[in-house]
C-alpha cells in the first residue's frame, strides 16, 4: 500500500513543475482546495510554493453536497466554489490558481468569470497519488509537439477514427474550438493540468457520425476500470442512439448512462489523442482506484480519447460524464495520418 506523505522526491517535483508554470517570488497565487481533497498534495503545493517565494494564499472550500442520481467521478467540474463572491473576487486577482479541488476547476461554472477578468492562469493538480504524478511531471520538452498537435486539429476540417476492431468514425472540425497542455502555461487564461499531454477538439452541432468499438484493454475512466469485454456504440449526429454488448462493461455503462434520464448525457463531448510519454497503460492494474483520478489514462501516447457528456460549445451541459481512451486506432486528419494502430506518427512521434 502507498503512504501518503511528504517526501524529498515528490517535493522537488511539485517545485520544478510550479517553477515551469511561471511560478517564482512574488507570483501572486491561491492554493485552492475543498474538505474532500488528497490532503498531502494540498501540503505539497504548500511546501513548494514558499520554497519558491511566491506571494499566494490557502482556500479550502467546504465539499457539497451530492445532488446527482449516481456517484459522479472523473468529470473535470468541480463545485466546490459553490458560487461563493469572495473567493471568485479573491481568484480574479491572483496571478495563477494551484487547483487541488477534488474535481478540478477546468469545467467549474466559475472559471469562466474568472478567466474573463483577464489576469488568472490556472494549474490543476489533479487527484492522484504523488507516484503518479511523479511519473507524469510535465516537461519543457513537451510543450512543441503539444502545441503542434493542436495546430494541426485547429488547421483540419474533419478527423476520421478508424481501427481493426471495427470503428469507424467521421468528426467535422470546421469551427470546433481545439486545445490541450503539455501540462504547464505562463500566461493569463492558460490552462494546464498535471498530468498534461492532450490535443482535444470539441465539436459543434450535428458533426459527429458513426461507430465506436471498444475492445478488451480499452478504459472507462469513469468507473476507472479496464474493459474485458467489447462495447458497440453506434453515433449519430453527436449522440450515442445505440450500446451494444453482452458484458458487464456494456451492461454498467447503459445503466449509468441511462440513470442520468438526460439525453444530454449521450451527446460526444470532446475527441483527440493522448502525448503523453510518461502515461503508461499498464499502471491502471497496479493501483488501487483510490489512488488515482485516472487523469494518466488520459494522456497516453497515441491513444484515441473520447468523452460523452457536456459541450458547452455545442450548447450541451449536463453532469454525466464519461472518459474513454482507446488504444489501437488511426487517427487522420484531412487524410494525414497522425495516429496509426495507436503509435504517434510525423511531427507527433515520440
Amino acid at each position: 500500500m502507498l503512504q501518503e506523505r511528504i517526501e524529498g522526491k515528490w517535493l522537488a517535483a511539485f517545485r520544478r513543475v510550479f517553477a515551469l508554470n511561471g511560478i517564482g517570488a512574488g507570483t501572486t497565487v491561491a492554493l485552492m482546495s475543498e474538505t474532500q481533497s488528497r490532503p498531502v498534495l494540498v501540503h505539497l503545493s504548500e511546501l513548494a510554493l514558499s520554497d519558491l517565494g511566491a506571494d499566494f494564499c490557502m482556500i479550502q472550500m467546504p465539499s457539497p453536497p451530492q445532488s446527482a442520481p449516481v456517484p459522479v467521478k472523473s468529470t473535470g467540474t468541480s463545485w466546490a466554489i459553490q458560487g461563493n463572491r469572495a473567493v471568485i473576487e479573491a481568484l480574479k486577482l491572483c496571478d495563477v490558481i494551484v487547483d487541488c479541488t477534488v474535481e478540478g476547476l477546468i469545467h467549474a461554472p466559475e472559471w469562466e468569470e474568472i478567466e474573463n477578468a483577464g489576469r488568472t492562469r490556472l494549474l490543476v493538480v489533479t487527484n492522484e497519488h504523488p507516484e503518479i504524478l511523479e511519473r507524469t511531471e510535465p516537461k519543457a520538452e513537451h510543450g512543441p509537439r503539444v502545441a503542434r498537435g493542436i495546430q494541426m486539429l485547429r488547421e483540419a476540417s474533419e478527423m476520421r477514427v478508424t481501427s481493426a476492431l471495427g470503428t469507424d468514425l467521421t468528426v467535422d472540425l470546421r469551427d470546433a474550438p481545439c486545445g490541450g497542455t503539455a501540462g504547464f502555461g505562463t500566461t493569463p487564461g492558460a490552462v494546464a493540468h498535471w498530468p498534461g499531454g492532450l490535443c482535444l477538439a470539441f465539436p459543434g452541432k450535428n458533426a459527429v457520425n458513426g461507430r465506436i468499438v471498444m475492445g478488451v484493454g480499452d478504459m472507462n475512466l469513469t468507473f476507472k476500470s479496464t474493459l474485458t469485454s467489447l462495447i458497440d456504440f453506434t453515433i449519430e449526429n453527436d449522440f450515442v442512439t445505440e450500446i451494444k454488448g453482452d458484458g458487464l462493461d456494456a451492461l454498467q455503462l447503459r445503466e449509468y448512462m441511462a440513470a442520468w434520464n438526460d439525453r444530454n448525457a449521450y451527446g460526444l463531448s470532446h475527441v483527440g489523442w493522448g502525448m503523453n510519454p510518461g502515461a503508461q497503460w499498464v499502471s491502471a492494474a497496479m493501483y488501487d482506484k483510490r489512488d488515482m483520478q485516472a487523469v494518466e489514462f488520459r494522456a497516453l501516447a497515441g491513444s484515441f480519447l473520447w468523452s460523452t457528456g457536456a459541450n458547452q460549445y455545442a450548447g450541451r451541459y449536463t453532469l454525466g460524464h464519461f472518459d474513454l481512451p482507446m488504444r489501437n486506432c488511426t487517427i487522420a486528419l484531412d487524410g494525414q495520418i497522425v495516429v496509426k494502430d495507436g503509435v504517434l506518427q510525423g511531427d507527433l512521434a515520440l
